[in-house]
């Protein structure tokens, strides 16, 4: 029996979002500087026969029902492309909170298609995995590549990666739904940034000094949706040593950066016994 094969699935974190327009299908033009956390499901394959998946971890049942995981979704549509295609036995491990904003499903995707090219010989620019990701997901496509970048229109657009700073963060996620629909159904285009996105800097202090000038649009439409994200954001900008407080994606979950990874864990401290009901993770983003 062939060794299992394992990947792992990113958090990420859309440091900035702007909604460019809609679209005559429906959907909106973004802008989005987009990092990845070191918070990570892991998506274990053993080569097989029959494609089967298990999901296990503290979010496992709030990860939905297996035969709609987009895990079996990415398979399903790469096998359409490739005759043949080996797949297997998948185990995922859910260690990112489910329909979140920071792209849990989306990432576990990507780590299955990268999982599948590794196991059919399959190169990780071939455009039928870079077509699949997009058919699964808007934000497979930049979890496929799992590095830092600037991601525009539907997810279709991917500037080349950049080597952003480490940078110690915290994020919380006040255990709140805010459906992405709905999120886009409150945005008002009077909210939306001006600023384009454009030299993006590589140290620490001119990061922050850059992320201030580039905000999240969907921001409000997500208050409007969950209020709590509002206090969430209040929460962390009231830390001492907080130097950037912000929703990611479409929400509820927000982050906040730090100078260090201390002052984060005392942050992260701080918020989870302050707030029980909220989910608290001190992470690096970059």
């Amino acid at each position: 029996m062939p060794a299992p094969l394992v990947e792992k699935a990113s958090a990420k974190i859309n440091l900035t979002l702007r909604v460019l327009g809609r679209r005559a299908d429906g959907y909106h033009d973004l802008e989005s500087l987009v990092a990845f956390a070191d918070l990570a499901d892991t998506l274990t394959l053993q080569p097989g026969v029959t494609t089967a998946l298990d999901v296990s971890g503290p979010f496992a049942a709030a990860s939905g029902d297996v035969a709609d995981n987009l895990v079996l979704k990415a398979v399903a549509r790469l096998r359409q492309r490739i005759d043949g295609l080996t797949a297997g036995q998948f185990q995922l491990e859910k260690n990112i909170p489910a329909a979140a904003g920071i792209g849990g499903g989306s990432a576990d995707a990507a780590a299955a298609l990268r999982l599948l090219a590794r196991v059919n010989g399959i190169a990780l620019d071939d455009q039928r995995l870079a077509a699949v990701a997009l058919e699964v997901g808007a934000d497979v496509p930049v979890c496929l590549i799992s590095r830092a970048c600037i991601m525009r229109g539907v997810g279709d657009q991917l500037a080349p990666p950049l080597d952003l700073p480490a940078m110690p963060a915290v994020l919380v996620n006040p255990r709140v739904a805010v459906p992405t629909r709905d999120v886009f159904a409150k945005f008002v285009s009077a909210q939306g940034s001006k600023n384009n996105i454009a030299d993006v800097p590589r140290s620490d202090e001119a990061m922050i000094a850059f992320l201030t000038q580039h905000g999240n649009d969907l921001t409000q439409g997500a208050i409007a949706c969950g209020p709590v994200i509002a206090e969430v954001l209040d929460a962390l900008g009231a830390i001492p040593g907080v130097r950037l407080a912000r929703m990611s994606g479409s929400g509820a979950t927000c982050f906040a950066l730090f100078l260090t990874p201390g002052e984060a864990a005392a942050a992260a401290r701080l918020l989870q016994n302050a707030h029980q009901d909220w989910w608290v993770c001190p992470a690096t983003i970059g």
